[in-house]
């Protein structure tokens, strides 16, 4: 959520926009096709699982789901795939099903499960590979409810299995800002309305502004902790993970942005705003 680094950095996806105002705009559409990238997300998955795990990915649970459009995308990958997506939100979770009544064919959605629960109660079978993606886990504010959750993932991966998490920073994250970009038939305004230098709390927005001038105001509200890449990596390891990395994207030359090839980093660059995506092994 968010993720207006390495939004900027692919290639959108075509949708039809045309006429979009904050009455006839769904909030969800807008958020898929300004902040999500369902098959650069695959890819790392199929790239994480080569370079750090014995096993051939197949089965995922995406935690924090929402619209569970990487859930979906991963389903239509392969014909072997299958994916769990989970959520606490009704709503949300209802819009789900509507993209897999969309976007599936009817043995496609029966390799896919939504599952209304608290990621850190959920109990369904074990899997290849957890997500956690879009900086969702950020709701967890203090190093017991993060150390929780990372050790609830864990139970309910195979050996040898992957946590797939990302992360972003910078110095530009400790800064009450916004930052509006143009999308395809309307802006999106990523707002860093506050930021607590003692707790490390953050109250960040999602607006979205049309061609005719309305506003959609706080589509999104994320109330997190800014986690750092330490921070998470010495939890994820105090939960009992091993093989933990850091992949830093690289930089285009001739345009100083991001070239999408992820590779893992022990340094990284003192960027003003950076995504990352960090894996972990059972």
């Amino acid at each position: 959520m968010g993720r207006k680094d390495k939004k900027e950095k692919k290639q959108k996806r075509k949708q039809k926009k045309s006429g979009l105002t904050s009455a006839t705009a769904d909030r969800f559409f807008l958020y898929e096709n300004s902040v999500q990238e369902p098959e650069a997300d695959v890819e790392f998955i199929l790239q994480a699982f080569r370079e750090r795990s014995r096993l051939v990915p197949s089965s995922i649970r995406e935690d924090f789901c929402g619209t569970a459009i990487t859930a979906i995308e991963w389903v239509k990958h392969d014909a072997s795939h299958t994916a769990i997506g989970v959520d606490l939100d009704v709503p949300t979770l209802a819009v789900a099903q509507q993209r897999v009544d969309e976007r599936l064919d009817d043995e496609q959605k029966r390799r896919l499960r939504l599952i209304e629960e608290d990621v850190r109660a959920v109990k369904v079978r074990y899997v290849d590979g957890i997500l956690a993606c879009n900086f969702s886990y950020f709701l967890f504010r203090t190093r017991d409810e993060l150390r929780g959750y990372f050790k609830h993932a864990s139970n309910g991966l195979k050996r040898g299995g992957l946590l797939i998490l990302d992360a972003y920073g910078g110095s530009d994250s400790f800064t009450e800002m916004r930052e509006p970009r143009e999308c395809d038939g309307f802006t999106y305004i990523w707002d860093q309305d506050s930021y607590s230098p003692v707790t490390g709390h953050v109250t960040n927005y999602i607006h979205f502004k049309f061609p005719d001038g309305t506003k959609m105001k706080k589509a999104f509200v994320y109330e997190w902790r800014l986690w750092t890449l330490p921070e998470i990596q010495e939890l994820l390891a105090e939960a009992g993970f091993q093989n933990i990395a850091v992949y830093w994207e690289g930089t285009d030359p001739k345009t100083d942005e991001g070239n999408g090839v992820w590779s893992v980093e022990t340094t990284g660059e003192a960027d003003k705003g950076w995504v990352a995506y960090l894996v972990a092994e059972k």
